[in-house]
């Protein structure tokens, strides 16, 4: 027998409004749409209000192979996340553009919240490899040609680009809400509270086979390209000195490991 007084406190879902969206110096800064969480998920809303204040520096000029400093990298929102206090959270290890990577936090948010009833779940995509690329705006793609580097199935990045849903959020058995395959995008993702990390080496490594295939047009330095890369991550963005160092300490503080 189906509780449905249950279902529907669960499914009642809103747009939260948290805070003041925070200021930075370039293109890139925290997260500039309201996550839609269920009510009552206390840990959630509090840890996305958090981080929507927090700033991302954008306005590098150049960057060291290895980060020593946290003035590198979003060592606060990062210290946010591993400091999260809710009992239920994953880590994804996810590396592959075009893999079902999206997806599979999507049905993973759909389960923790409307079958076991976790509201407070938090899904945290540890991005590296190709499908770091996701995580750069569509300027900078058209600037260093990242399609050549993504494959056949991308020749914009459109994982970033928002799809229609229904104003009535509340819908989550809808296909084309954002609980179904519609909601298979990083902004999607992130209205839900799913927080994506970025890897300071992957963003070296790209830099590399950038320079490495003749795609400089400014002829900067490693140093210099790599800085423009990380201040075109896209609004949101966590950087990490590195996702294979930061997936340990996620680890210790609970999370639990996923990978494709």
């Amino acid at each position: 027998m189906i509780d449905d007084s249950r279902r529907t406190a669960l499914v009642s879902f809103g747009v939260l409004t948290v805070g003041a969206v925070a200021l930075a110096a370039g293109p890139s800064h925290a997260a500039t749409t309201a996550p839609i969480i269920p009510p009552g998920a206390r840990e959630a809303s509090e840890l996305m209000g958090r981080l929507r204040r927090t700033p991302r520096r954008r306005d590098f000029k150049t960057v060291p192979m290895i980060l020593e400093h946290p003035n590198f990298w979003d060592d606060d929102a990062l210290k946010e996340i591993i400091a999260y206090r809710g009992t239920r959270k994953q880590v994804w290890d996810n590396t592959k553009l075009a893999g079902p990577w999206l997806n599979l936090m999507r049905n993973s948010i759909n389960a923790q919240i409307f079958s076991f009833g976790h509201k407070d779940f938090l899904a945290v995509s540890a991005t590296h490899g190709t499908a770091h690329l996701a995580l750069f705006d569509q300027p900078v793609w058209d600037k260093y040609e990242l399609a050549a580097l993504a494959g056949e199935k991308f020749k914009t990045n459109t994982l970033i680009v928002p799809k229609p849903a229904p104003a009535a959020f509340a819908e989550s058995e809808d296909p084309k809400s954002v609980f179904g395959a519609d909601g298979d995008t990083i902004p999607a993702l992130q209205e839900r509270g799913v927080v994506f990390l970025a890897c300071h080496n992957a963003i070296w490594e790209v830099t590399a086979k950038l320079i490495a295939s003749g795609k400089n047009p400014d002829h900067a330095s490693h140093e210099a390209v790599a800085a423009e890369l990380t201040n075109h991550l896209i609004d949101g963005v966590v950087l990490t000195p590195g996702i294979v160092a930061t997936i340990p300490e996620l680890q210790q503080v609970g999370f639990h490991y996923a990978a494709l």
